[in-house]
C-alpha cells in the first residue's frame, strides 16, 4: 500500500473509531499510526482516550505484522546471563536484526560480552525510553530480566504492538499472569513465546506423539525434581531481615531494576541471577526448573489450575528466602477422558523422589543445558520426572529430554513405538518464524500462562508454608485470606500502577 493511500485508510478509520477524540489528539494518533516521528510515551499514557484509541490499531503502531521473506526487528531487553544467550540463540537464527539493547546495568561485567559483539546496536538503560525513541522500528522483544519485571515489560511491549519473547517463568504473580494473558488475547495478531526452550525439542514432539497414540495414557502421578544444589543453599535460614545495604554500581539503574516491587536496598545478593532466591523477586527452583520438566505433562495432559497445593516439607523456612528442600503436592481434578492427578515436586540436595528399583542409568542427560551460572552441579539424582499410568512408568529428564519406558512392558513396546516427527525449528526459530506468520510458537500465553500459575501458587505454599485450597472457576483460593490477597501481590510500586490495565 502507498503511502498516500495507507495514510487515506487510516485516517477513514479515525474518523470511524475516534470520535471520541478532539482534533488535537486524533493528528497525534495519525502519527503514531503512520510511523511519524513519535510522540512521547508519558504524553500518550496520561490520555487515557487516545491511548484506548490507539489500541484499536496495535499492529500499526510499528510494522506490526512482519512481511514474510523479512528479518524481524529484534529489540534485547535484558543482555547479561541469560539474556545473552536468549540474544545469541535469536540471532543465530539469521531471522533477526537486532535493533536496540536495553539493561539496567548497561556497562556491567554481565553485559560487556553483548556490548563488545555488537558495538552499533543502540543502548538504553530504561525500556521507556527505549520505546520512546524507537517503537517505530521495533517489531519485537525478547525479555531476559529478573521474575520480577516481566510484566510491566510484557503489558507495555503488547500495548505498543510488538510481539513478545519472555523467559520463564511468564511472571512473578498469579495475577500478573492473568493479564498478560488478558492482553495476548486482546491482540490475536500478536506473537507471544515463553523461554522454555525444551518446548520446541524432541520431548515435545515425543510426549505429543505418544500421547495421541494412547502410549502415554491413564496418568494418575508425576513426581518431578531438582536436586542440583542452588544460590542460596547454605544461607543463614534464621534470617530476620533483608541484607544490609551496599553501595549502588556506578552503572546499575537501582530504581529501574526494583521495578513494580516495593524498593529494596541493594545488596549484590539481589542481582545477577541472586535474585532468584528471593520471594520478593523470584519463583526459585520451581519457577525455574519447573517450566523445563513439567511442561510437556501440563499441556498434553490438559492439567490447567490445582484445586490443591499441599506443603508436605519445608525444610529451613523463613519468609524471606526459598527454603533448603521443598516437597509440594500438586492436586488436579479428572479431565474429559482422564483420571485425577497428582504432581509432586521435590527440590534440595538430598530431597529425592520414590526411585522405582529399574530406574537405570542416572547420568546427566546431554540435552540438559548448563545452568545461567555455569554447570549442572553433580547431583543423587539429575533433574527429570517420573509418570506413573495404570501399567506403564515413564522416566524423562529436562528440557529436550526423551521419555523411556522402565521395565519389561517398556522393552515389549519398542516395536510398536509410533514414529516421532522431528522439530521443523528450535524454539527461537519458532518465535521469529510465528512473527513472519510461517509458523504459530508453541509456549504462547495461552500454554504457558496456566503452567506458570501453577508455579505462583506452589511459591505461595512454600512462601506460606501452608496446604491452599483454589477454585478453578473463581481462581481464588478458599482457606486462607491472606494467601488469597498475595495472588495479586502487594500493590505495585508507585508510578509502575499504569502496567495494570489491560
Amino acid at each position: 500500500m502507498g503511502l498516500v493511500c495507507r495514510g487515506y485508510f487510516i485516517f477513514k478509520l479515525l474518523l470511524q473509531e475516534t470520535t471520541g477524540l478532539d482534533v488535537a489528539n486524533r493528528v497525534i494518533l495519525f502519527q503514531l499510526l503512520t510511523n511519524l516521528p513519535m510522540i512521547s510515551r508519558r504524553i500518550f499514557l496520561k490520555n487515557s482516550s487516545l491511548l484506548s484509541a490507539a489500541l484499536v490499531f496495535p499492529t500499526i503502531l510499528s510494522r506490526g505484522n512482519v512481511l514474510a521473506g523479512d528479518k524481524v526487528n529484534l529489540a534485547c531487553i535484558g543482555i547479561g546471563n541469560q539474556g545473552r544467550s536468549d540474544i545469541l540463540s535469536l540471532y543465530k537464527t539469521g531471522l533477526a536484526n537486532l535493533v536496540a539493547f536495553c539493561d539496567v546495568d548497561m556497562g556491567g561485567p554481565q553485559t560487556l560480552d553483548i556490548l563488545k559483539q555488537f558495538p552499533d546496536v543502540p543502548q538504553f538503560q530504561d525500556f521507556r525510553k527505549m520505546f520512546d525513541a524507537m517503537s517505530n522500528q521495533i517489531d519485537a522483544v525478547v525479555i531476559g530480566v529478573p521474575d520480577h519485571s516481566h510484566f510491566p515489560i510484557t503489558m507495555m511491549a503488547l500495548a505498543l504492538g510488538k510481539h513478545v519473547f519472555v523467559e520463564k517463568p511468564m511472571a512473578r504473580t498469579f495475577q500478573e499472569v492473568e493479564l498478560m494473558m488478558a492482553a495476548a488475547r486482546k491482540y490475536p495478531n500478536l506473537v507471544t513465546q515463553m523461554g522454555n526452550q525444551g518446548h520446541s525439542e524432541a520431548n515435545y514432539f515425543q510426549f505429543k506423539a505418544w500421547k495421541e497414540a494412547g502410549i502415554i495414557k491413564d496418568v494418575t502421578a508425576m513426581s518431578a525434581h531438582m536436586n542440583s544444589p542452588r544460590r542460596w543453599h547454605g544461607w543463614d535460614t534464621s534470617i530476620t531481615k533483608f541484607p544490609s545495604a551496599q553501595d549502588i554500581p556506578s552503572t546499575l539503574d537501582w530504581d529501574i531494576w526494583n521495578g513494580v516491587v516495593e524498593k529494596h536496598d541493594y545488596h549484590k545478593d539481589f542481582v545477577n541471577g541472586q535474585w532468584r532466591c528471593w520471594f520478593d523477586f523470584g519463583l526459585g527452583a520451581l519457577g525455574d526448573w519447573g517450566a523445563h520438566i513439567m511442561d510437556t505433562a501440563h499441556e498434553f495432559l490438559d492439567l490447567g489450575l490445582p484445586t490443591e497445593i499441599n506443603m508436605l516439607k519445608a525444610e529451613g523456612h523463613n519468609p524471606f528466602f526459598f527454603p533448603q528442600a521443598s516437597t509440594l503436592l500438586f492436586k488436579f481434578p479428572a479431565r474429559k477422558d482422564m483420571p485425577a492427578m497428582d504432581i509432586t515436586w521435590y527440590d534440595g540436595v538430598t530431597n529425592l523422589p520414590p526411585i522405582p528399583q529399574d530406574y537405570g542409568n542416572n547420568a546427566l542427560d546431554p540435552n540438559i543445558p548448563a545452568a545461567s551460572n555455569g554447570k549442572i552441579q553433580p547431583a543423587k539424582l539429575n533433574p527429570g520426572k517420573l509418570i506413573y499410568g495404570n501399567d506403564l512408568i515413564f522416566k524423562g529428564g529436562s528440557h529436550g529430554s526423551t521419555l523411556s519406558i522402565l521395565g519389561e512392558k517398556g522393552k515389549d513396546l519398542q516395536s510398536s513405538l509410533p514414529e516421532v516427527p522431528k522439530s521443523p525449528s528450535n524454539h527461537y526459530a519458532n518465535f521469529l518464524k510465528a512473527c513472519l506468520g510461517q509458523e504459530k510458537t508453541r509456549s504462547p500465553f495461552e500454554i504457558a500462562g496456566p503452567l506458570s500459575q501453577v508455579f505462583s501458587l506452589g511459591v505461595l505454599a512454600q512462601k506460606l508454608n501452608t496446604k491452599l485450597l483454589f477454585d478453578r472457576e473463581s481462581k481464588k483460593i478458599t482457606n486462607n485470606d491472606l494467601a488469597n490477597q498475595l495472588l495479586s501481590g502487594p500493590p505495585p510500586r508507585k508510578g509502575w500502577e499504569e502496567y495494570y490495565k489491560v
